[in-house]
Order: structure tokens, then C-alpha cells, then sequence
């Protein structure tokens, strides 16, 4: 059960107005933002942070950028956002390769170096304590730019803040991120637990 439950969709018109931007990514808006609508001004604060992460300035694809945020979400353990950033990986064109074998991309050939230095990175910095190291350091100066660094970061530091939001929120999924979760995510043990 929520801790505290969302409010709905037209509670506040700006929040809503932003919150658009959710029916390209995940075809809904989330139960997440519609809880931080309880203070519109986090809400439109955290809705204006996720556009300006999610971006397309370059090479991190939109794709690859909900890959690094589910391996983030894995790592910190939020179901939630696992299924949401699946979801929405698929929605954004990520190969049924990358999809269904997520888990080899160290050695999976659906996987090229850049980005399996980036998920990498999304593995040590979602742990805790944070195992960003030199040599991962690197490893992502071969592949990618400075801009490009700060992107993938911004995808690792922004899903930071949803996985202990929603986990902690106990927010519960939504119809369409559930079923994604379980075509998707089951396989490996994934199950919405008490997001559900």
C-alpha cells in the first residue's frame, strides 16, 4: 500500500501540463509525479529535471539512457522504476537483444564497448557504498565525451532519486509498467512486490 497516495491527474493544471511529457515515454503519467503533486513545486521541479536528463544531445540514445536507468533501478533494488525504465527502453527503441539479455551485456554482441562501459558506470555508482573506480573512470573516457559522461550521470543520478522516492514511497505501478515488468523482467525473478 502507498504511503502517501497520489493525488489525481488535474489536481494541479501546471503539474498536468508538464506531466505530458509522460504519455510519449511511458503512454501514462506516473503515480510517482502525481504523488510529488502533493507539493506541485517538486513535482514541477523534479518533471522539468527529468526532460532536461532524458534529452537527446548526441550518441547516449534515448534507448541506451532507459537501459543505464534500468540497470540503475536493479542495482538499488526499486522494482518500480525497473519496470518503468524496461518499459519505457522498449518504447524508445532499445533491440529485443539488449531487452532480453540485459544481464550478458558484458559479452552479449548486442552490446558494443560504449555501452557496455556505460552500464558498467550504472552498476558502480547505484551501488552503495559507490564503486566508481579509474579504471571505470577510464573505460568511459575511451567511448564517450565530457557531455556525454555528464548525460549518462545525470540518468544514473536522476534514477538515484526515484529508486529511494518510489521504494520508499511504496508507489504503487501502473497497469501498463506492470505488464511490462512481467513480459519483460519476470523471467529474471522481477516482480512488482509491494509496488503492486
Amino acid at each position: 500500500m502507498a504511503f502517501v497516495p497520489p493525488l489525481s491527474p488535474d489536481a494541479n493544471p501546471e503539474v498536468a501540463e508538464l506531466a505530458k511529457f509522460f504519455n510519449e515515454t511511458l503512454g501514462f503519467c506516473p503515480n510517482s509525479v502525481l504523488t510529488m503533486s502533493h507539493r506541485p513545486a517538486i513535482a514541477k521541479a523534479f518533471i522539468q529535471l527529468n526532460m532536461a536528463v532524458m534529452a537527446n544531445e548526441g550518441r547516449v540514445s534515448s534507448a541506451l539512457k532507459r537501459l543505464i536507468a534500468y540497470m540503475s533501478s536493479h542495482v538499488t533494488g526499486c522494482r518500480y522504476c525497473q519496470a518503468h525504465t524496461i518499459r519505457a527502453a522498449e518504447r524508445y527503441g532499445a533491440v529485443d537483444d539488449q531487452l532480453q539479455n540485459i544481464w550478458q551485456f558484458r559479452t552479449h554482441p548486442a552490446f558494443n564497448a560504449a555501452e557496455r562501459a556505460a552500464l558498467e558506470l550504472a552498476i558502480a555508482a547505484s551501488s552503495v557504498p559507490n564503486a566508481v573506480d579509474e579504471t571505470i573512470q577510464d573505460e568511459m573516457r575511451k567511448h564517450w565525451n565530457a557531455g556525454e559522461i555528464v548525460e549518462i550521470m545525470g540518468v544514473i543520478s536522476l534514477f538515484g532519486y526515484l529508486n529511494r522516492w518510489n521504494d520508499s514511497m511504496a508507489t504503487t505501478l501502473e497497469e501498463g509498467a506492470n505488464a511490462s515488468g512481467e513480459a519483460l523482467l519476470s523471467a529474471q525473478g522481477w516482480n512488482p512486490g509491494k509496488h503492486g
